[in-house]
C-alpha cells in the first residue's frame, strides 16, 4: 500500500539532504536544518516558491524565504552583487527554481521508491499576511534552516495518489 511505503520515508532527512544539495551546488551556500524544537513558521513579508506532486504519490513542496533572503539567493545564483538585483521577476524566478530543483530531488527519490510521479511547473505566493495550511494529507513535514541570519522554510504535504 502506497500510504505504508509514505510513512516509511524519512521525509525530513530527504528534504534535508534536497534542500542542502541544492542550495549548496546552486547557490554556494551551506544551510544548516534548525533543531527539532525550534519555531518552525516564518512570518512577514516573504516570497513561496511551490511544486506539486502527481501520481502514486500526492503532494505539494513550498519554499518559504524572506524578501531579501530570496534577494541575497538571487544574486549568488545570478552571480551578482546583492545590490545590482533590481528586477523583482528575477528574484521570483530564482525562488521557483529552487522549489523546482528541490521538488525535483525528493520526486527523484520517490520515483527510486517504487512511487512514479510527475512534478508541476513551480508556482509563486508573494505577500506578508498569508499561511499555508495542510488539510487532507497523510504526512506533513516542515524544517526550518537557517544562512546566516536568514531563514528558510521547506513544507512538504503527501498522501497517495491514484
Amino acid at each position: 500500500m502506497v500510504n505504508d511505503r509514505i510513512k516509511a520515508l524519512d521525509l525530513e532527512g530527504l528534504i534535508s539532504q534536497s534542500v542542502s544539495e541544492v542550495f549548496d551546488t546552486m547557490l554556494s551556500m551551506q544551510v544548516e536544518a534548525a533543531d527539532r524544537d525550534s519555531e518552525r513558521k516564518l512570518e512577514g513579508n516573504r516570497i513561496v516558491g511551490s511544486v506539486s506532486f502527481a501520481g502514486e504519490v500526492m503532494g505539494n513542496l513550498c519554499i518559504h524565504v524572506g524578501k531579501d533572503f530570496a534577494r541575497l539567493m538571487a544574486a549568488a545564483m545570478l552571480e551578482m552583487a546583492v545590490e545590482d538585483v533590481e528586477e523583482e521577476e528575477e528574484v521570483i524566478d530564482v525562488v521557483g527554481e529552487m522549489s523546482n530543483m528541490i521538488g525535483g530531488g525528493l520526486k527523484s527519490r520517490f520515483c527510486d521508491s517504487g512511487m512514479p510521479c510527475e512534478l508541476s511547473i513551480p508556482s509563486i505566493t508573494d505577500g506578508n499576511d498569508f499561511k499555508v495550511s495542510a488539510m487532507n494529507w497523510e504526512q506533513h513535514e516542515s524544517i526550518l534552516f537557517r544562512y546566516q541570519e536568514h531563514k528558510a522554510l521547506v513544507e512538504i504535504f503527501v498522501r497517495a495518489g491514484n
